[in-house]
């Protein structure tokens, strides 16, 4: 019984040091606990974020996965074994890690816990990063719009997927997003911008203009709508009887 009691204060005061990040302190307690033949997925998860923070990559992979395969529902095992997966090239097995855990959280009906449903958006907004980042897009597109469903952040979220459709010269799409983006927020003046630099480059002028006086009704010192309508306004059209065949 007293071992018991033990270890439960020496897990107490091992996390009360990792979570104000003092991980030097942590270690020998953590250690301590693991020798004793403490078997818990909060402790060996303690234990990989240790190793991955000393650069020990390959044993914080086993540590994670201990974890894991003690408690499969352990989330934060499941993401810092990603991000670690991540790190080292290996997307893929990082991706099937994470969806492995999704799927875990959502048989536990996870989704009614709003600060789990931003940790796994988090997630996946990384997981678009790095794929935008290698010009996969459309596998980006997928990872932000998990995100979307999963975060408050719909605006960052959605300017994020509407870049990925410009990359892939779908401008429509992006045009349909943005517009369904400013039906909720009327007022987002980032969405407005960039829905007229769209019309711009699609050579409607017109519709840009319009947009970007929408923008400083809203903001009458808008940098960028003032900058555009000058350029704009700039614009030197030839008359028709100085065309030359």
């Amino acid at each position: 019984m007293s071992e018991e009691i033990d270890h439960e204060d020496l897990l107490n005061e091992a996390r009360e040091h990792f979570q104000v990040g003092e991980l030097k302190k942590a270690e020998p307690l953590i250690n301590q606990l693991i020798l004793g033949g403490f078997k818990s997925a909060e402790v060996f998860h303690m234990l990989g974020t240790l190793l991955y923070d000393q650069g020990k990559f390959s044993k914080a992979i086993r540590s994670f996965r201990r974890a894991l395969e003690l408690d499969p529902s352990f989330t934060d095992a499941s993401i810092g074994l990603s991000i670690i997966l991540n790190d080292l090239g290996r997307y893929d097995e990082g991706k099937k890690v994470f969806e492995e855990a999704q799927l875990m959280l959502a048989h536990n009906k996870a989704k009614d816990d709003p600060y789990m449903n931003e940790k796994l958006a988090l997630k996946h907004d990384e997981l678009g990063e790095l794929y935008a980042q290698f010009k996969r897009v459309p596998e980006a597109i997928l990872q932000y719009e998990s995100a979307l469903e999963l975060s408050a952040r719909k605006p960052e979220l959605t300017m994020k997927i509407v870049d990925c459709h410009m990359k892939l010269d779908d401008s429509d799409t992006a045009i349909d997003r943005i517009q369904s983006l400013l039906e909720e927020y009327p007022k987002y003046v980032g969405a407005k911008n960039r829905l007229a630099n769209i019309y711009y480059q699609l050579g409607r002028i017109p519709d840009a203009i319009e947009v970007w006086e929408e923008v400083l009704r809203i903001d009458e010192n808008n940098t960028e709508a003032k900058r555009q309508l000058a350029k704009v306004e700039n614009i030197e059209v030839m008359p028709s009887d100085e065309l030359t065949l």
